[in-house]
């Protein structure tokens, strides 16, 4: 249960082929904390979530890739060299524009999302140092060098 929910509060979970997973909370005569359910709830969906935790089914990365509780699959040997080229790439991106998005699609995903300061968010990001200096590498067909202003 535990490691279900730490790997839940990431953003990307990148499984292995050959794993198996599951939830056995009602196996052991115990209901699952609320705020786990909703956890799981909102990165699943309702289905998933009940497939997982009613029936304490045994589910292979095929199943949980499908389910959506991972975002990728790949062979025990390339995890590693998956997860880093994943955070490289996120690593080049604008930090203001990866945090500022990351955190308007957490707030519509929790249904608490403040439109008019997603909207500053946004109109903040149009003057930002980071989106001028994206602007002036696309045009120069060059890779960006942000600073994260």
């Amino acid at each position: 249960g535990g490691a279900c929910e730490l790997a839940l509060v990431c953003d990307f979970r990148i499984g292995v082929t050959g794993m198996e997973m599951r939830m056995p909370p009602a196996e052991l005569g115990l209901v699952y904390f609320a705020p786990g359910l909703k956890r799981i709830v909102a990165r699943l969906g309702l289905a998933a979530a009940k497939r997982l935790l009613l029936t304490c089914e045994r589910m292979d990365g095929e199943t949980l890739l499908e389910i959506g509780f991972l975002d990728r699959l790949v062979a025990p040997d390339a995890l590693a060299a998956e997860s880093e080229a994943l955070a490289a790439r996120i690593a080049a991106l604008s930090p203001l524009a990866v945090q500022g998005m990351k955190a308007i699609l957490n707030d519509i995903a929790a249904g608490e999302l403040d439109g008019a300061a997603a909207l500053e968010m946004a109109l903040e990001s149009f003057r930002s140092d980071d989106a001028r200096e994206g602007i002036r590498a696309f045009k120069e067909k060059r890779a960006p060098r942000f600073s994260g202003r």
